[in-house]
């Protein structure tokens, strides 16, 4: 696939988070954000991953990242986070919930609870544990914006794909309900469908596909990257990157 070209925005002097930082989609777009003139705050669980992923953003012409390597089910450690970030800034421009597992693929008469939970706690919980703690930093941004990652599971709620379509489906909940309760603000919301992307989680899901007829992370990370510049002004919508549109939640069944 042709990788998409889209000028970059000017980030210079705004300070970004982004989950699930080092691989695929995450890793792609901390890249651009530092490359842009963010400065990247970079959450994912391995601290190896994290230096190499910092390792490319200052090849690529950004600045040195803070690195912070936690677990997203640790709640307490994400509100150490905000905490931390307003004692070093006092404000927030930009989040990015990337991170977040597939979880098993079956009915869902046979997922664990222990999995079931798993899948909640990193999909759903940690968004809402980082909105909790970053609202008042992104308060204080002239341009705070927020991007959630969705996905097409959850509208079409296929079988078996039950604990990460449910867990779609609440990050949309999630997104939208913010994107109301900020609406005369200056933060804006939006959530992004990637649509099939060349990652490992695509691989898990889809074992018999052929990746080479997938778009790739570096064809999605630009688009990102528009939607969290103090310019964009939509709000409580999905980018839907395969249509490269924003689009509503009136989905086809």
């Amino acid at each position: 696939m042709t990788q998409t070209t889209l000028p970059l925005p000017d980030l210079s002097n705004r300070i970004a988070v982004i989950t699930g930082a080092t691989r695929g989609i995450g890793r792609e777009t901390a890249i651009l954000l530092g490359k842009a003139g963010a400065h990247v705050v970079a959450v994912a669980r391995t601290q190896g991953g994290l230096e190499e992923l910092d390792d490319a953003i200052r090849t690529a012409g950004g600045q040195a990242a803070t690195l912070v390597p936690i677990d997203l089910k640790d709640g307490d450690a994400l509100d150490r986070l905000g905490a931390a970030i307003f004692e070093r800034w006092g404000k927030l421009d930009i989040f990015i919930g990337n991170g977040g597992t597939l979880g098993p693929l079956s009915p869902l008469g046979h997922v664990s609870p222990k999995d079931w939970e798993q899948v909640m706690a990193v999909n759903v919980t940690a968004n809402y544990r980082m909105i909790r703690s970053f609202d008042p930093l992104l308060q204080k941004s002239d341009a705070g914006r927020v991007v959630l990652m969705s996905s097409a599971a959850s509208w079409k709620r296929s079988a078996y794909w039950g604990p990460y379509s449910v867990s779609k489906s609440a990050v949309d909940a999630l997104g939208v309900t913010y994107a109301k309760e900020t609406e005369n603000t200056p933060v804006r919301v939006m959530m992004v469908n990637p649509g099939p992307i060349r990652t490992d989680m695509r691989a898990s899901a889809m074992p018999g596909e052929d990746p080479l007829t997938l778009e790739t992370p570096q064809d999605i990370a630009p688009h990102i990257v528009q939607l969290v510049s103090p310019s964009w002004t939509e709000t409580g919508k999905v980018y839907d990157f395969p249509l490269r549109k924003v689009v509503d939640y009136h989905y086809p069944s």
